[in-house]
């Protein structure tokens, strides 16, 4: 019988805290890794495997787009831009679209967006409103806008002009830009994902479009994490029935396949123009070809339906059976994008999870993500419920580490 080999990477850059697996292949909503060991995969890529793995519709439309060109340059039109940018602004309500590959990407394209949005105003020193708990990325200035002082430290420093307030307070947000006549936009997500999954009330959402209305500012959602039907809706903040400015998207856009958006309404649009924006790989045939079959396979499998059904049993489930629990919190978020808080910090329960074939993570220390594949069935909702389950009341049980 041969040995189990311990997966290492001496070469690569120590950035990752990784659990001691390495993947190779992967079906459905469940994924094997070198040594043959089988996982349900509650993680999905952390929200990026919309279809989750080796889809019978996604694979072979990609194959053929690979057998076509991959890449061709933003020096020329790529037809599949105009297709896919066509059906987002369709789906949000709002008109045009610039496309990149990442998350990060997109959010400083909207970061972008704003400070033109106010020199074009006259306003020499734009300032954009962030949150408290946020994370729009790890470059300079999304990581100058993220909202956790953990990922900031040793990167000073930051970049200026942003105001950060409270979840949920309109008066905060009324009393720290009262008189201040630099601000411009008011940024975040409508669930956070890396800071807890916190949910942004749809009362607070309506508040906060009609203060940007009032005084001329944008309305920038942050939907990389929480969009792309993942709650049961097309993006999480159609829930209270507002539209943004500005939207950026990435991960479960493509499936796997990296892309990354910014969705623009009126207001936004045209504040680019040549010369201002622009991305290498961004926007090539291979990623518009993955989002628009994504997008394609989601609507003809019912997926957003899926996501709502299936995630509310999933939440429903896990909330009986930590009831009466010791140590358990609550459960926050919708859909299929779900953060168990437990009253102690559990970043053991990601490697442990895995040593019981579950893959999942844990954010802002002491909540459990699970952001799995939105084709993830009842049946196999009720295999994480049983694996995760007693893993944790089993953490709870033991006796609390000293400092």
């Amino acid at each position: 019988m041969t040995a189990a080999v311990e997966p290492t990477s001496p070469h690569v850059m120590n950035t990752y805290g990784r659990v001691p697996i390495a993947l190779s292949h992967g079906q459905g909503v469940r994924v094997w890794d070198t040594n043959g060991k089988q996982y349900i995969d509650a993680l999905g890529g952390i929200a990026v495997n919309t279809l989750g793995h080796n889809h019978p519709k996604l694979v072979p439309a990609l194959q053929e787009q690979l057998t076509k060109i991959i890449h061709s340059s933003n020096y020329y039109h790529v037809p599949g831009q105009e297709k896919l940018a066509a059906k987002l602004t369709e789906l949000a309500g709002m008109t045009n679209a610039f496309f990149c590959c990442t998350g990060l990407e997109a959010n400083e394209a909207a970061i972008k967006l704003a400070r033109k949005f106010g020199h074009d105003k006259g306003i020499d020193k734009p300032e954009i409103v962030v949150y408290e708990k946020a994370f729009h990325g790890r470059s300079i200035a999304t990581l100058s806008a993220t909202g956790n002082t953990k990922v900031q430290q040793g990167f000073g420093p930051l970049v200026e002009g942003f105001i950060r307030v409270p979840l949920n307070d309109i008066e905060a947000l009324k009393t720290r830009t009262a008189g201040n006549p630099n601000v411009v936009a008011v940024f975040f997500e409508t669930i956070q994902g890396e800071g807890g999954v916190n949910p942004m009330r749809a009362e607070y959402l309506q508040q906060v479009r009609k203060l940007c209305d009032e005084r001329d500012w944008l309305l920038m959602i942050d939907e990389v994490q929480c969009g792309m039907g993942r709650t049961g809706k097309w993006f999480a903040h159609q829930w209270a029935g507002i539209v943004p400015d500005v939207m950026p998207l990435a991960k479960g856009l493509g499936s796997g396949v990296p892309i990354g958006a910014v969705v623009a309404g009126p207001k936004a649009a045209h504040i680019f123009g040549p010369g201002n924006h622009g991305t290498t790989f961004g926007g090539n045939p291979l990623a518009m070809r993955a989002g628009i079959e994504t997008i394609r396979i989601m609507e003809e499998e019912g997926l957003l339906e899926n996501a709502a059904k299936v995630g509310a049993h999933l939440k429903q489930s896990l909330l009986q059976a930590f009831e009466g629990v010791e140590g358990f919190k609550e459960i926050r978020g919708q859909g299929l994008m779900l953060g168990v808080e437990l009253t102690r910090p559990c970043g053991v329960l990601t490697a442990r999870a895995a040593e019981r074939g579950l893959l999942l993570s844990v954010t802002a220390d002491s909540v459990i993500r699970m952001v799995p594949s939105l084709i993830l069935s009842q049946a196999e909702a009720d295999e994480i419920v049983a694996i995760l389950v007693p893993l944790v009341k089993e953490f709870l049980a033991e006796p609390v580490a000293a400092p």
